[in-house]
């Protein structure tokens, strides 16, 4: 299977390093803003071609997928790219940060019949997985999540402390994790939603500190803070409460409410959620099948980051 990768930043890195583990694909072109960065990555990975458009790309009749790792505003149109061009496509977090797009891919991908899908990690996660198949199996009830996503970014920088071409967003970009995988876990859609936010940055123009609550049909709640000025432990962190145990997942790695560690490693082929979820679209390919975290399955996620940024406006 031949792949195109757009965007040579840190998680296209991350997913080319997860590719390189998987037998039977083959990244043939990549496709970033800066050529001559593009060709030193393209050389370190043995990519053969490199180029500033898609759509030089997407001409290729070799490739057969994409993998978008773009900005977030350019997610839902180059998705919609990739479907008319009749390639598959894996679009990191988010999907879109406007529902009306991302309604439009999900109605592309049904007319298709391409296999798309979003780069929604935590369901691949090792940590995760080892709660989800706890649930699927009867054995534990979540209760509650409570979730921290904390990052320092009081200026526009990315994973590896270079300067940013475009603006990250709490809401659209890294609430959609947790909302998306707060339904997944619990099996049951989200019902209730509510927001508020801090100041916004007078030069960034989005807000640096976010709260906000869920509620699922099946009465599970969810508490998740989020803030771009935490200068402390870095990441994402989740305290899964429930019935019969408590559970602490931090990336790949979960840990006891009493923080003594769980071994998780034999729960899939690898301790790597990104290349998991690259092993997932790849098989859907194969197998022409709906992925986990379809475009379609994660929609609603988006459906409430929507009701969510409808209400901090009116706030």
């Amino acid at each position: 299977m031949k792949v195109a990768l757009a965007g040579a930043g840190a998680f296209g890195i991350k997913h080319l390093d997860g590719i390189r583990h998987i037998d039977g694909v083959e990244v043939v072109s990549l496709i970033s803003r800066d050529l001559d960065k593009t060709r030193e990555v393209a050389a370190r990975y043995g990519i053969g071609h490199v180029t500033t458009e898609l759509d030089e790309a997407l001409a290729r009749p070799e490739v057969d997928a994409v993998i978008l790792c773009t900005p977030t505003q350019m997610h839902a149109a180059q998705a919609i790219a990739c479907l008319k061009a009749g390639k598959h496509v894996q679009v990191e977090i988010p999907l879109c940060d406007v529902l009306a797009d991302g309604r439009e891919v999900v109605q592309l991908q049904r007319e298709t019949g391409l296999v798309a899908m979003c780069g929604h990690t935590r369901r691949f996660n090792p940590s995760h997985q080892y709660v989800h198949k706890k649930v699927a199996a009867g054995e534990f009830a979540i209760q509650q999540m409570d979730v921290q996503t904390y990052f320092f970014r009081r200026t526009n920088m990315n994973a590896l402390g270079q300067p940013r071409s475009w603006t990250d967003h709490l809401l659209w970009h890294h609430a959609a994790h947790t909302v998306d995988l707060f339904a997944y876990q619990c099996g049951s859609p989200i019902v209730q939603a509510n927001a508020i936010q801090g100041p916004i940055h007078p030069t960034l123009g989005i807000a640096m500190d976010m709260s906000i609550q869920l509620k699922a049909a099946n009465g599970a709640i969810c508490t998740l803070s989020l803030s771009f000025n935490n200068d402390g432990p870095l990441g994402t962190f989740f305290r899964y409460i429930g019935d019969t145990a408590t559970y602490i997942a931090r990336y790949d790695d979960l840990y006891t409410g009493k923080d003594e560690q769980i071994d998780v490693s034999a729960v899939d082929v690898s301790m790597n959620g990104i290349e998991l979820q690259d092993r997932e679209f790849f098989a859907a390919i194969r197998e022409r099948r709906e992925p986990n975290a379809s475009v379609a399955q994660v929609l609603p996620c988006y459906e409430v980051l929507h009701a969510l940024e409808q209400q901090l406006q009116r706030g």
